[in-house]
């Protein structure tokens, strides 16, 4: 703490110089001396008034002592060890994530992404410097998790708010009224699952089927009773498909700029004409952040980190469907002068079932 500092003022019949030269050899600390009409004035500390007292009346001197005005209670404190670790913790704190908000109406998936990021070790209280960048963080939520189409992050001092964004899903409340029907295959593949909601399965899971091929079918047989129902619901298979792409070699993206923060240092009372003083806190923080547009060059060896992701996004984000990229395999790739052309060779998972309708008979 900084030693209280006291006004002097000496008055007496006698030269005030020999008390003050007694006062520089008894090692009293004097600063600020002046001069003037009434005495001598200067400063001294509380070492210095105890001296001051015990010897004045031996050199016949009259002594006026009151508490200097630093005017400064403000400047007592931003001088004290109180204040500055009353600044250290904030800025320690600062360094730290103190909060990870989820903004999706979706129970299910903010779970989801609550036990990824604590798998990939984003967490409270882990140093800001050692979490990954956000796109290491969306493609490891991505990866897992066929219903996002993308994920955005926004960053606010120590606080992450992860913002999942849904794929599109057709509403299958909607249902088209039409004659009872069979599931029949559009395409070839391997079964993996089944979800229906009327009719009897025919295929099986893990069985290879062929375009045109049964998988359900909408007359339920019991006996010799025969009824007539159709199906309904969705048939999921793994198959390969070829996408065959041309996009231009430069690419624009929107740059994100890295947020700045400022910190001011300002007194935590303000004055008030004609009223009590109020408080403030003694930190004030400006942030600010400039995004810039920039471009960027798809060059030979951006096949796996940089194509393929973006060709996946394109699928992912016009299809109606919950469908999932499993694998891929790039079967050509040019680079030209103006666009890059190529065939990549997806494993897909996706709903492959189309409605047949029923022969009825008469």
């Amino acid at each position: 703490m900084i030693h209280k500092r006291f006004i002097v003022v000496l008055t007496g019949k006698t030269n005030p110089s020999r008390f003050l030269t007694f006062l520089v050899g008894a090692g009293v600390k004097i600063s600020g001396i002046t001069e003037s009409g009434k005495g001598v004035r200067f400063r001294t500390d509380k070492k210095g008034i105890q001296v001051i007292r015990k010897h004045r009346r031996r050199f016949k001197m009259k002594v006026s002592i009151k508490q200097a005005d630093e005017g400064a209670v403000e400047k007592r404190l931003f001088t004290s060890f109180r204040f500055l670790i009353a600044c250290i913790i904030p800025l320690v704190a600062s360094l730290f994530l103190w909060k990870i908000d989820i903004e999706t109406d979706v129970p299910e998936v903010s779970e989801r992404i609550g036990d990824k990021l604590e798998e990939i070790s984003i967490t409270m209280f882990r140093p800001l410097s050692l979490i990954p960048d956000e796109g290491e963080i969306r493609r490891a939520l991505m990866l897992e998790d066929p219903s996002l189409s993308w994920v955005r992050f926004k960053r606010s001092g120590s606080t992450l708010t992860v913002i999942p964004m849904l794929s599109p899903k057709l509403n299958e409340s909607v249902e088209k009224t039409g004659p009872p029907s069979d599931l029949i295959a559009r395409t070839g593949g391997i079964i993996t699952g089944f979800q229906l909601s009327r009719g009897e399965r025919v295929a099986r899971v893990h069985q290879t089927v062929k375009k045109g091929d049964l998988l359900a079918t909408g007359i339920l047989e019991q006996g010799n009773k025969r009824k007539v129902v159709g199906a309904e619901g969705s048939v999921y298979a793994d198959f390969w498909t070829e996408y065959s792409f041309k996009i231009p070699k430069t690419v624009d993206y929107h740059l994100l700029g890295e947020e700045n923060v400022i910190i001011h240092w300002q007194s935590p009372i303000v004055w008030k004409e004609g009223g009590m003083p109020a408080l403030r806190s003694f930190i004030k923080t400006e942030r600010y952040r400039e995004d810039r547009l920039d471009q960027f060059e798809l060059m030979e060896g951006m096949e796996e980190d940089v194509i393929i992701p973006l060709i996946k996004y394109k699928i992912l984000t016009e299809s109606q469907t919950d469908l999932i990229i499993k694998d891929e395999n790039i079967l050509h790739l040019t680079f030209g002068n103006d666009t890059v052309e190529g065939t990549i060779l997806f494993l897909m998972n996706e709903n492959i079932a189309i409605k047949r309708p029923l022969s009825q008979g008469d």
